[in-house]
């Protein structure tokens, strides 16, 4: 088979239905990282995320057949894995409700110290204590980069939900993380 990491997703997944079901290992290369790093962000556990992504890879797979290629791969292959991420929470009942009564120093400003190095593992832990619904949203806007569409495709939401959404975790995080 010729060179295929050129292809866009949806050329790979016409190959893997008609000719060679090994190009799936392309598509595997291409999401495992991310997808595995949005279902750590949900579910606050890198083993269970990478364990979610592996049954998500494997869904997608005998699932092929059904995918519209009129739409975006992507979309649909993060939904799958956020189904995933979503059954190990409600079989572990991981999600954990926001924490009120925790009073700490303010003094970080989130908009403007973000983005710099010393605060990403803070947000990541702040993300962590969200409420999934928000964290949800969130974290496939900024952390993977997703447009209001995708996420509305994603999440199965209407994309004014998911607007407000994240207006709404962007409030719980700036809180979340002033408090440390």
């Amino acid at each position: 088979m010729n060179d295929i990491s050129n292809l866009s997703d949806e050329e790979v997944i016409a190959i893997v239905r008609s000719q060679d079901k090994e190009a799936y290992a392309e598509i595997i290369r291409r999401y495992q990282a991310k997808l595995i790093r949005y279902a750590h962000y949900i579910l606050g556990d890198e083993q269970m995320g990478a364990d979610a992504v592996q049954e998500g890879f494997i869904k997608a797979y005998i699932n092929l057949q059904g995918f519209d290629t009129k739409k975006k791969f992507s979309s649909w292959i993060y939904r799958i894995v956020h189904n995933e991420a979503m059954n190990v929470l409600s079989k572990h009942k991981k999600q954990r409700p926001m924490d009120n009564q925790v009073e700490l120093a303010s003094g970080v400003n989130l908009e403007d110290e973000f983005i710099k190095n010393e605060l990403v593992n803070h947000a990541h832990q702040c993300l962590e204590q969200m409420p999934i619904i928000y964290k949800e949203p969130l974290s496939l806007f900024y952390l993977e980069e997703k447009s209001y569409e995708e996420i509305s495709d994603i999440l199965r939401i209407p994309i004014g939900t998911v607007g407000t959404r994240i207006n709404r975790a962007r409030g719980i995080m700036k809180k979340l993380c002033q408090k440390h």
